[in-house]
């Protein structure tokens, strides 16, 4: 007969196998995440270009979603747009700095923030290596319009790249305020270490 008050080893242990081994597959999720990102932002890019013409509007959803093909040499809202070149060193830093963090990676929610950060700023790096008027100027392709009044802009135009920054950095903030570490450690193990 089996005493079910005394869990087995193995029975302890299969929580903790199975949390490991989904941890293992954490830089897979991020170059999974990265790529969906990627692709789905450089498709839309080039429908944009082959079938809108710049400047133009289209309405999707009345005022509150419309299409509107524009070439963007700055940074969000335009800003910066005489220093293209600096945004293109500046993604190179960030996409070099996310691939050598893969090595410490074991946390799901690190992999999903990072690899919505790589595929977007991946996105934006290459209209800027390979879009008019050049590498490594290029302008990048934004099209999506819709209204921002509650943050001062009659309308904010971007793409999908710039979706997954954003996505990116609130998750970020979210990962910061719970204290998540890259490596899939409890959050309170620094602390127990001290006592």
């Amino acid at each position: 007969m089996i005493d079910a008050s005394d869990p087995t080893p193995a029975a302890t242990e299969t929580p903790q196998v199975s949390v490991a081994a989904w941890r293992r597959y954490a830089p897979l999720l991020l170059l999974a995440v990265a790529a969906i990102v990627y692709a789905a932002d450089q498709l839309a890019k080039n429908w944009v270009v082959t079938s809108l013409t710049e400047g133009e509007t289209v309405p999707v959803l009345g005022e509150f979603l419309r299409w509107h093909f524009v070439r963007n040499p700055g940074a969000a809202f335009s800003m910066a747009t005489g220093s293209t070149w600096i945004f293109t060193i500046l993604a190179v830093v960030v996409v070099v700095v996310i691939l050598w963090q893969i090595r410490r990676l074991r946390s799901l929610s690190w992999s999903l923030f990072l690899g919505l950060l790589l595929g977007g700023v991946l996105g934006n790096l290459t209209d800027r290596l390979t879009r008019e008027p050049g590498f490594p100027e290029g302008h990048v392709i934004d099209f999506i319009s819709t209204p921002w009044m509650w943050l001062g802009f009659n309308e904010a135009i971007y793409n999908i790249a710039d979706i997954g920054i954003v996505s990116g950095m609130i998750l970020f903030v979210l990962i910061t305020l719970f204290g998540l570490p890259i490596d899939g450690a409890p959050r309170h193990r620094g602390k127990r270490e001290e006592q």
